[in-house]
């Protein structure tokens, strides 16, 4: 009797212990699947700020489009936002009265320039304006490193949504095209030391993975310029993982770089 009780005094400590790792193990890779992973834009729930953060990479993490969450939560231009200060993530339809200001509003501006002469040497101007934030064409794009492609952009199976390339640790990173730096820290699971660059209204690049950041958020950044270094935190191995969002959502970077 003496011997059973200390078998089962002895087996308590690695139950508790199992129960415990079962316990914790799923919650604590979630993160890494839902941030990293995941291309579904998360349209539920919300998101409680925290140092660090901005409206770009809350925005980045969720795989929504910044402008989207700023229009939701009453926050406006450059959108600043504070530690504790709770973010709604429901995806909320424009409302029908402002969906009929928007046609009056075409609608006027047809009217006016129906009969207003045009003006041909202003027109491609703002032909090229006006197609900026959807054509692609319209921003001229570099590769971010000198390193192969080892990894390719994916949105099913095994999910990546930019492209690897290979590198050394130290090796520089460069900005792929001009812009404005919104985020740059650690704050996004799985991305490591991590640089987001607003190019304008629809597009963002990332680069992860760096071992050091070298512009801060705010500072603007030049096609070409250096902006970080290549390295292995949040991953297994020394590489570059790039990143571009169109209106919020994972876009091919290979139909954007110019061919090698």
């Amino acid at each position: 009797m003496f011997y059973g009780n200390m078998a089962v005094k002895k087996c308590i400590p690695v139950i508790s212990l199992t129960i415990f790792l079962c316990a914790c193990g799923p919650s604590r890779y979630e993160p890494l699947r839902n941030v990293y992973r995941s291309p579904a834009p998360v349209i539920q729930g919300s998101h409680t700020v925290r140092a660090g953060e901005t409206l770009y990479s809350i925005a980045w993490r969720y795989n929504r489009d910044h402008e989207e969450l700023a229009r939701n939560n009453g926050i406006s231009a450059p959108y600043r936002i504070y530690p504790g200060q709770v973010i709604n993530l429901e995806s909320r339809p424009v409302s029908r009265s402002h969906s009929s200001q928007t046609a009056a509003n075409r609608s006027t501006s047809k009217q006016t320039t129906r009969y207003k002469k045009p003006e041909t040497n202003i027109k491609p101007v703002q032909e090229k304006v006006a197609n900026q934030r959807h054509n692609k064409v319209d921003m001229s794009w570099s590769w971010p490193t000198k390193g192969p492609v080892i990894e390719t952009f994916s949105l099913q199976g095994k999910v990546n949504k930019g492209i690897d390339l290979a590198g050394s640790r130290g090796e520089p990173v460069f900005a792929a095209a001009d812009g404005k730096v919104v985020y740059s820290g650690t704050g996004l699971v799985g991305y490591g030391n991590l640089i987001i660059i607003k190019h304008n209204d629809s597009y963002l690049s990332a680069y992860a993975h760096n071992s050091r950041l070298l512009l801060k958020e705010g500072q603007e950044a030049k096609a070409g310029q250096k902006i970080a270094e290549i390295g292995s935190t949040g991953t297994n191995r020394d590489k570059l993982h790039f990143e571009i969002r169109r209106d919020g959502k994972p876009v091919n970077p290979m139909t954007y770089l110019p061919k090698r």
